[in-house]
């Protein structure tokens, strides 16, 4: 097998050739003056299963990624796997308002045109792996996440909402701590109250897991709300750092003591490595691959 990494995800794809021993492709990648993208495969991969690694956002890499299940289908590969350590559009897996695109779907039908099997890390709803028409599956990078907590000796792990409390679950029983999920209360027509639904974060030092950090609003809010409730320090975790909207300054401004997200998104905050799950999830759904 070989590992063709893609310009957004460099860092998850030498990772994972690193975990799973296999090599990495040579590829030639330019933009035209018009920005048009080429890609050429320089390695000859007729009848090799190959991997191809591209986090699907923003709009450009998933235009890449298209081209490069291309160049590598034409090559001759034997199977193709692509992994997309985040998912852009899947957020938009239903119909809100008559008459919009399902993205996701959209999106999912065009990558499984040259694919024999999808992968990727953390989806908003596990239900989108079904647009694709090919074999998908999802892992989690929760576990990672909670093992570079658990080293900044956090011991109380909260869910931004009810429906992320599993997660926080999931790291807080990885780290031995207690989790609960963030409870939004309004006082008034202006004023809302942010608290842990049932624990009290007083005296503890706090992180916020979550799958997805956008604008960060919500987390600012929260870490305001907890400090003054006495928490120690409050973190903010997540696998997918999106980081628009001036995210960064509002969690800065908010006294957030530590960012931490993976490297499905290469940001500053990228800290730990999703290559952990997806290498751990090849080598069940690719029994072939010996790490």
């Amino acid at each position: 097998m070989y590992i063709l990494g893609g310009t957004s995800a460099k860092n998850v794809a030498q990772n994972l050739a690193n975990k799973i021993q296999q090599p990495l492709l040579q590829a030639t990648y330019k933009r035209f003056p018009d920005d048009e993208f080429y890609v050429r495969v320089l390695d000859d991969i007729a009848g090799e299963d190959v991997l191809i690694v591209q986090t699907a956002y923003p709009d450009p890499k998933i235009v890449e990624l298209l081209l490069m299940q291309d160049a590598v289908h034409d090559a001759g590969a034997k199977k193709i796997t692509v992994v997309l350590p985040y998912f852009g559009y899947s957020r938009q897996d239903k119909k809100f308002e008559e008459g919009e695109a399902i993205s996701s779907r959209a999106v999912a039908q065009h990558i499984s045109m040259h694919a024999d099997c999808v992968i990727t890390v953390d989806p908003h709803k596990e239900h989108i792996l079904k647009f694709f028409s090919v074999p998908a599956y999802s892992c989690s990078a929760v576990s990672t996440i909670a093992q570079y907590l658990k080293e900044k000796n956090i011991d109380f792990i909260l869910a931004p909402d009810k429906g992320a409390k599993d997660r926080a679950k999931e790291a807080a029983t990885l780290i031995n701590c207690e989790y609960d999920y963030l409870e939004k209360t309004r006082i008034d027509g202006t004023t809302v109250k942010i608290t842990p639904k049932k624990l009290d974060a007083r005296g503890k030092h706090v992180a916020i897991i979550d799958d997805i950090i956008s604008t960060g609003g919500t987390m600012a809010n929260s870490i305001k709300e907890l400090k003054k409730q006495g928490a120690k320090t409050v973190s903010v975790a997540c696998t997918h750092g999106l980081f628009v909207g001036g995210a960064k300054e509002k969690l800065l401004s908010a006294d957030c003591d530590e960012i931490i997200s993976t490297d499905t998104i290469e940001t500053e905050f990228s800290k730990v490595s999703a290559a952990d799950c997806i290498a751990e999830l090849l080598l069940k759904t690719l029994p072939h691959i010996k790490n």
